[in-house]
């Protein structure tokens, strides 16, 4: 349990995806404490409506602020797509507005202009992200001579929640993805891997690009902007309790999370069930 001076990092994402994340988080910036907690009673979020991925989300965003976290990320690509920045702007004022939530999707945009030579840039994501056109929107705020493509993935974060992500069955499925990507524009010359899940997929995805395309990872964009939003942000970073510890939270079963989470984190953890609807 946590104790009750703490103020964790919280880590909120569908399932296990946003794992990624937090192993970059924990290479980057070890000091902090992070609270981990992944939805995955209700998982996946990425077929769901816009309504309920949004009451899911705040329900796990007050959950975390319940326990202590001045700042909590959003580590699902759906999730800052669809609830981020409603919670931003009519939620947060009224639980707490010193309190803040943030996303993956504007982090990973950023690098975008900063990387494309040809002004073509796809996007690999969920159907919700996809059908949000969050990186189409963003990535034309602030570079708007780019050209996004998207794809949606449907197979992807299946093929990785249970295990067949080496598999040569997966093969077929990232090849057609990445066919039908780049019959949208062959001059693609930089791809966002945009949802949490697809790391796991990097050697494969590899396998099937042309070796000019740069392929965008979120873990280390996200844990790069955390790093200089703590710099900015000096009361927000003396918020956040600096004692190096971890607690791993799930909606569903703990023993089969941490059977998971191990893929995605790379280490044995242990974790506790709870109840946040």
């Amino acid at each position: 349990m946590l104790s009750a001076n703490a103020a964790p990092i919280g880590v909120f994402d569908s399932g296990y995806g946003g794992l990624t994340i937090l192993k970059e988080l924990l290479t980057h910036l070890p000091q902090y404490d992070y609270v981990y907690l992944g939805d995955n009673a209700r998982n996946p979020y990425g077929t769901r409506s816009f309504e309920t991925v949004y009451q899911f989300t705040l329900e796990a965003v007050r959950y975390l602020f319940n326990q202590g976290c001045p700042l909590v990320i959003l580590a699902c690509n759906t999730a800052s797509a669809k609830a981020l920045r409603t919670i931003q702007q009519q939620d947060l004022p009224l639980i707490d507005n010193t309190r803040r939530v943030l996303g993956v999707i504007r982090p990973s945009v950023e690098q975008v202009g900063l990387l494309t030579k040809t002004g073509h840039v796809g996007v690999l994501g969920t159907t919700g992200t996809v059908n949000s056109d969050s990186y189409r929107i963003e990535i034309q705020k602030l570079f708007p001579s780019v050209r996004v493509f998207q794809q949606a993935c449907p197979m992807w974060v299946p093929l990785v929640e249970n295990g067949e992500y080496q598999a040569a069955g997966a093969d077929y499925f990232i090849e057609r993805d990445l066919a039908l990507l780049f019959r949208q524009s062959p001059l693609i010359d930089t791809i966002i891997l945009g949802c949490t899940h697809y790391p796991l997929l990097i050697a494969k995805v590899k396998r099937y690009l042309p070796v000019h395309v740069k392929l965008l990872s979120q873990g280390e964009i996200v844990a790069q902007s955390l790093t200089d939003y703590l710099q900015r942000h000096e009361d927000m970073a003396q918020r956040c309790s600096q004692f190096g510890q971890r607690h791993f939270l799930t909606t569903d079963d703990a023993q089969v999370f941490n059977q998971h989470a191990t893929v995605f984190l790379g280490k044995s953890i242990s974790s506790q069930k709870v109840t946040i609807f």
